[in-house]
């Protein structure tokens, strides 16, 4: 008989993506299906959970049907905060919200006023933005209070697709430490659900444990092919699970993920809740780890939007690059609805460009877009005290002309992983740790990458776009703080 394999599962905002590993860490087979993201009114975003799961068990059946191997064990990971509102089955009570969604940017507004937002950070690490859990709750307590009442589950992605694999209620600690989460004890903190309007809504937070787990239930098998009882993990979220399968092990190492959004995130042996409140902290499930995730907003979707605007896609993008001149432009590359969430928190926060005129072409609108990117990553990884070596991954990683742009806007080596698979390959590491007590030590299980070094002769040209990022930056902020809610 073949060896086992181990398949991971990686469920993003559109695509859920699957791949089988061999026991030596090569990937043999790779599935996917692209899931809908929803927009039924201005700064909302849904999704169907039921075409989400479905997604999850197609890859799977296509999976088993193109590797004739057994399989030893099956990780899941997905996207991060939004609210997934079940019932005892694990059946949807009403769409998921997605972690992009707006709708709760009041209720935001309302804590940052009343001192609760700052009181959070410095209670937990995590500092809420619109599409995280917390708020997303406070929001339906108040417009959608019978649908809290239907739900027995205020959950996140990975952990839906667990209950319907397995029938087990739980979560991690990387998906509970937003925004309830005490980081030290790994617990819920009271204090801080009840200062949130929150605690007669508790019984929704799923029990805490790390690596929940389960057998696949008999209808799940069915729909894959699988053999019932194939154990099923829930590894962490897709940030701290990508930084696992990129092989983020050192303290001070960090991984830039250029993808929807611009994450970035640092290894770290202490919990620092001072400084400017924003981004994330996130329990690893190493007691003595904490991941600073700093998962700002402007990644490629704000690219993809200036492409469209300027009549070109991604395809375009080598030349475009080649040709533009970004010199007299900058670009605040907050796109998204939902503002921006770190390394600081603007929930009204919007894009703008400086510095254009008749001669501006396309091309340099791009590049002046895809600096400001990496600029914005040079400042998250400050904020995130980045000082060992930089690992990126993502769509946006694999175009090298901008893989060297973020080299050189952030003045120091960075180690591009090849392949799309880093999610799922940590998804399938923390499944085999699991198993196995601990990770497997195969060399294969370390993705390959690029090193691209920055480049001497732009260095200076490069300092002084940051320079004038940051300033306009500053004189940004207070006039979206004016914004008033519509």
């Amino acid at each position: 008989m073949a060896d086992p394999v181990v398949v991971g599962v990686d469920v993003g905002t559109t695509v859920t993506k699957a791949v089988a590993f061999a026991a030596d860490g090569a990937a043999l087979a790779r599935a996917a299906r692209p899931t809908v993201l929803q927009r039924p009114a201005p700064g909302w975003y849904e999704q169907d959970t039921d075409q989400v799961v479905g997604s999850v068990l197609e890859v799977l059946a296509e999976l088993r049907q193109r590797v004739a191997r057994p399989v030893r064990a099956i990780g899941v990971t997905g996207q991060g905060d939004g609210l997934w509102l079940v019932d005892d089955a694990g059946r949807p009570v009403r769409p998921a919200i997605s972690w992009l969604d707006a709708r709760a940017t009041p209720v935001l507004e309302r804590w940052g006023a009343d001192g609760l937002l700052e009181q959070a950070y410095r209670r937990t690490g995590n500092y809420p933005f619109p599409g995280a859990s917390g708020p997303l709750l406070a929001w339906l307590d108040r417009h959608e209070p019978d649908t809290l009442d239907r739900a027995a589950t205020a959950a996140y992605c990975k952990d839906v697709v667990l209950q319907r694999l397995t029938g087990v209620r739980a979560t991690d600690p990387s998906d509970a430490s937003a925004p309830f989460l005490e980081p030290r004890g790994r617990v819920y903190d009271e204090e801080l659900i009840a200062a949130c309007g929150l605690a007669h809504r508790r019984d929704l937070l799923a029990p805490v444990r790390v690596a929940p787990q389960g057998p696949l239930a008999a209808d799940a098998a069915a729909a894959t092919g699988l053999p019932p009882g194939t154990p099923v993990v829930a590894a962490p979220y897709d940030l701290p699970a990508s930084a696992w399968g990129a092989g983020v092990r050192s303290v001070g190492a960090g991984l830039l993920i250029v993808g929807t959004t611009l994450a970035c995130q640092v290894l770290r042996d202490r919990v620092d809740t001072s400084g400017e409140p924003s981004g994330l902290t996130l329990c690893t499930w190493q007691p003595d780890r904490w991941l600073r995730a700093l998962p700002a907003m402007v990644g490629t979707a704000a690219l993809d939007w200036v492409l469209r605007l300027v009549g070109a896609d991604i395809t375009d993008l080598p030349a475009l690059l080649a040709q533009g001149r970004s010199d007299e432009l900058t670009v605040l590359p907050f796109f998204a609805e939902a503002g921006e969430r770190a390394p600081f928190v603007a929930p009204r926060a919007r894009a703008r460009v400086d510095g254009l005129h008749l001669g501006t072409g396309p091309a340099d609108l791009v590049r002046a877009t895809c600096e400001a990117i990496a600029y914005s990553a040079r400042h998250c990884l400050a904020a995130a005290e980045l000082t060992g070596e930089l690992s990126a991954c993502g769509g946006g990683a694999g175009s090298a002309q901008w893989a060297q742009i973020f080299a050189d806007a952030l003045g120091r080596p960075v180690r591009v992983l090849g392949g799309e698979e880093i999610g799922a390959r940590g998804a399938a590491l923390a499944a085999l740790s699991v198993l196995d007590g601990a990770e497997p030590q195969a060399p294969g299980w370390l993705p390959a990458g690029r090193w691209y070094e920055p480049d001497p002769a732009v260095v200076d040209r490069y300092e002084a776009g940051y320079a004038r990022y940051l300033d306009h930056l500053a004189q940004a902020r207070p006039m979206w703080n004016e914004r008033q809610a519509p």
